[in-house]
């Protein structure tokens, strides 16, 4: 059994689609970040970083203890590699998915999430900061259009790679950045979508989303301790 702890933001939504995805046995357990319960001593326990979403597996593969793990790149891979699903097993397929995932961890939703930060949520305009993370966003958005040219997903085969990234391209309005310009995206965006494991895993906790916008304890749990999402 998995536990995932997770919320609705972006890097929950992976993990969420990926277990739908998988259709292993797993348990949801909210962990609000609006309300601060990333900073409990229990979450942190799990997660030391304070952020979404992580999971304990009950049954790892060496037949120990149960497993934490937090991250959600790493969680990603883990249930990948431990299921063998959406993961290349030939070595250079496999590095090629790699490459991918990473760029997302390292660049895609950071980039898209600080865009949407400084564009949606800054207490006032910092025009400096909106200019350089969308033009950033804009720079991500051109690599994923001209790698997906001819290509149904990100390596081919649909794999984790395309999980990891769709919840933050879903994200693009709350950015200020339109997907006008790039068709190869929008043609796999909707072919995510369209999923129906995608759309369980986007649907799980749909109703407690809350616009930070119109909330000033979410704000301050979020942006006064730093962003849990």
């Amino acid at each position: 059994m998995i536990h995932l702890h997770s919320w609705p933001a972006p890097n929950g939504h992976k993990v969420q689609i990926l277990v739908e995805e998988l259709g292993i046995p797993y348990t949801l357990v909210p962990i609000d970040i609006t309300k601060g319960e990333q900073h409990t001593p229990a979450y942190r326990a799990i997660n030391p970083n304070t952020r979404i979403p992580a999971i304990i597996d009950d049954e790892p593969l060496d037949g120990g203890e149960p497993l934490t793990i937090f991250e959600s790149g790493a969680v990603m891979l883990y249930l990948a590699e431990k299921t063998r699903r959406f993961i290349p097993a030939e070595p250079r397929r496999r590095i090629e998915m790699l490459q991918w995932l990473f760029w997302q961890v390292g660049g895609l939703g950071p980039m898209m999430g600080q865009a949407q930060h400084f564009f949606r949520y800054a207490p006032s305009p910092v025009p400096y900061a909106i200019e350089r993370y969308q033009k950033e966003t804009r720079r991500l958005l051109t690599v994923l259009d001209q790698r997906l040219a001819g290509r149904d997903y990100l390596c081919d085969d649909y794999s984790i790679t395309d999980m990891a990234c769709f919840p933050w391209v879903r994200i693009h309005k709350y950015t200020g950045v339109a997907l006008d310009d790039f068709a190869n995206v929008q043609a796999w965006y909707g072919r995510i979508r369209s999923r129906p494991a995608v759309g369980r895993g986007l649907d799980l906790l749909r109703n407690r989303w809350v616009d930070v916008t119109t909330s000033d304890e979410a704000k301050r749990n979020l942006f006064k301790a730093g962003d849990g999402a």
